[in-house]
């Protein structure tokens, strides 16, 4: 029964680690009501629940809830906790909450602990045994806190070096834990995040086979979120049941909350590019070894293998240096980097008069680019977007347009030497540490660890290396064909991969009506296409011979 005079309560539950198995916040909250109904404080439904919320990386300040009410202090009167280490962790946050009780004027109850119920009263300011009592709870559960880390330091680290046991906590994007034979956990393929990384996979590679090419990792983001595809981010808080998105960085200073996480390039990259593709344990993105220095197995279920995984590699490595020699994507210019003024040997530029221009030409023009790039001409070249497209494809299509369309497939091979670079790598970091322990125990643990990476170098050694080959493969498509079925940018891609070139001279008196075919000169000088359009030019002089 409530009286005139109650002392009005917050009750307070934390819990570090939130599980759907956990009956904790329950227990927390009727033990916090049973000491606030002996003590006569009116809890209402007034409560600060902070799930998931570390006390040893979080002050009580900091937290949601909690943090919120200690910014009210005129709504209440005392603050009830289950136990001390719902609070706190250490002394210093101890220290800023009596702090805070006593600037406030609040009592502070602790329903369970050693001696029981434990209430410490700072609404008399004079009384010194609550700071006291304050002091040595908190440094009791300050030792508390680093025991347990250091515990469960020890138990991770022991867990890591064991082949195909999963230590917890959220797995690589592509696994899942699975009970592991004897006890623990190991990691298998999760179906439905393994079919979306086939899909990227795919994607990426194209199909040379059917004439498919090979998609960005900023396209194949694009299309994951136009699909509604999880991010890897998102994809473990779904499948567990809580809240997708959280904080992420902004501008400097800045932090941003999303309610998503979208894919992104960079995201992408980093999962195709990370050794847990092919079932390794990593710590801080590098390899965890055992004492022979070969990689440790977190699941019996890789998702690559050590080829595929290469390939993959190799297609995003090539991708990054291509990416620096990307076309503008807005020009509709169709001899963008084809077409050059004879006067200088410089690329020429589309033309378009604005619609602000005095002149009364709408005409659309390709323009020497010497004198934009800080360089003269002597006999600048312009000539009319119209003929010289026109010129272009005709001459293109009667020089290779009859050829058959192939893709070179690459089928990759093994090459042990990039496993060697990074075990290297990680091996002459270990050696720089050389010399700097005391204790005979630590500079035996660190000569174990250089004598195994030390055994796998050697071994990778002795691997051969297999190369990869290519083949040709037959599209049943011509030029002609994938000419008709391109947009302007298609076909440009085609005449630069052709190494089409097309030189222009500077025009004479009179040739404006129509072009004047002397001054062009068109030619492919891409070794293959070269010699195809030798071949047929060659052919069609024999048969204009032959008539």
């Amino acid at each position: 029964m409530k009286t005139a005079n109650a002392l009005r309560g917050v009750s307070a539950l934390r819990l570090s680690v939130l599980t759907d198995e956990t009956t904790s916040p329950e227990r927390q909250r009727a033990a916090n009501q049973a000491a606030a109904a002996s003590l006569g404080i009116d809890l209402a439904d007034r409560e600060a629940v902070d799930l998931g919320v570390s006390a040893s990386k979080t002050t009580p300040f900091e937290r949601p809830e909690l943090g919120a009410w200690l910014r009210r202090p005129d709504e209440f009167d005392a603050l009830v906790f289950w136990r001390f280490d719902r609070a706190v962790r250490s002394m210093d946050d101890m220290h800023e909450l009596a702090k805070w009780a006593r600037e406030s004027r609040k009592m502070i109850v602790f329903a369970e602990g050693p001696g029981g119920l434990l209430v410490l009263d700072f609404r008399n300011p004079l009384d010194p045994m609550a700071q006291l009592m304050v002091t040595l709870f908190a440094f009791a559960a300050q030792m508390e806190a680093q025991a347990i880390r250091e515990r469960v330091t020890s138990a991770q680290a022991a867990m890591r070096v064991m082949p195909l046991r999963w230590r917890g906590s959220r797995p690589p994007y592509g696994y899942m834990p699975a009970p592991l034979e004897g006890g623990g956990w190991t990691l298998v393929q999760d179906p439905e995040a393994v079919a979306v990384l086939e899909r990227i996979i795919r994607e990426l590679m194209g199909d040379p086979g059917k004439g498919v090419p090979g998609k960005s990792l900023a396209a194949i983001a694009r299309d994951l979120n136009a699909d509604g595809i999880p991010s890897s981010r998102d994809y473990w808080s779904l499948k567990k049941g809580r809240e997708t998105g959280g904080k992420t960085g902004g501008r400097a200073g800045e932090t941003v909350v999303r309610g998503r996480f979208s894919w992104r390039h960079g995201a992408i990259k980093e999962l195709l590019t990370s050794e847990r593709l092919l079932g390794w344990k990593t710590q801080a993105n590098n390899p965890v070894r055992d004492s022979e220095g070969a990689p440790v197995m977190a699941t019996a279920e890789p998702i690559l293998t050590r080829e595929e995984f290469d390939a993959i590699g190799a297609v995003l490595a090539e991708r990054s240096v291509d990416n620096k020699k990307s076309d503008r994507v807005d020009t509709v210019a169709l001899l963008l980097r084809v077409i050059h003024c004879e006067g200088c040997g410089q690329r020429m530029y589309l033309h378009q008069p604005s619609p602000n221009s005095k002149s009364t030409s709408k005409t659309h023009t390709y323009k020497c680019g010497a004198n934009i790039r800080g360089h003269k001409c002597d006999a600048p070249s312009i000539i009319k977007r119209e003929w010289a497209d026109e010129y272009a494809e005709r001459e293109f299509l009667r020089m290779v347009g009859a050829l058959e369309v192939t893709h070179t497939r690459t089928i990759p091979g093994y090459d042990p030497q990039p496993e060697i670079a990074a075990t290297l790598a990680e091996f002459e970091d270990h050696q720089a540490q050389q010399g700097r322990h005391k204790s005979v125990h630590a500079k035996a643990a660190w000569q174990r660890h250089a004598d195994a990476l030390d055994a796998r170098l050697a071994e990778l050694e002795a691997r051969e290396r297999v190369e990869p080959r290519t083949e040709e493969i037959g599209t049943g498509k011509t030029y002609c064909d994938l000419w008709a079925e391109a947009d302007t940018a298609g076909r440009r891609k085609l005449l630069q991969e052709a190494g089409a070139y097309l030189s222009v001279k500077r025009s004479t008196r009179g040739g404006w009506r129509k072009l004047d075919e002397r001054r062009v000169s068109f030619d492919v000088r891409h070794p293959f296409f070269a010699e195809a359009a030798s071949e047929v030019t060659a052919m069609a002089s024999e048969l204009t011979a032959l008539a």
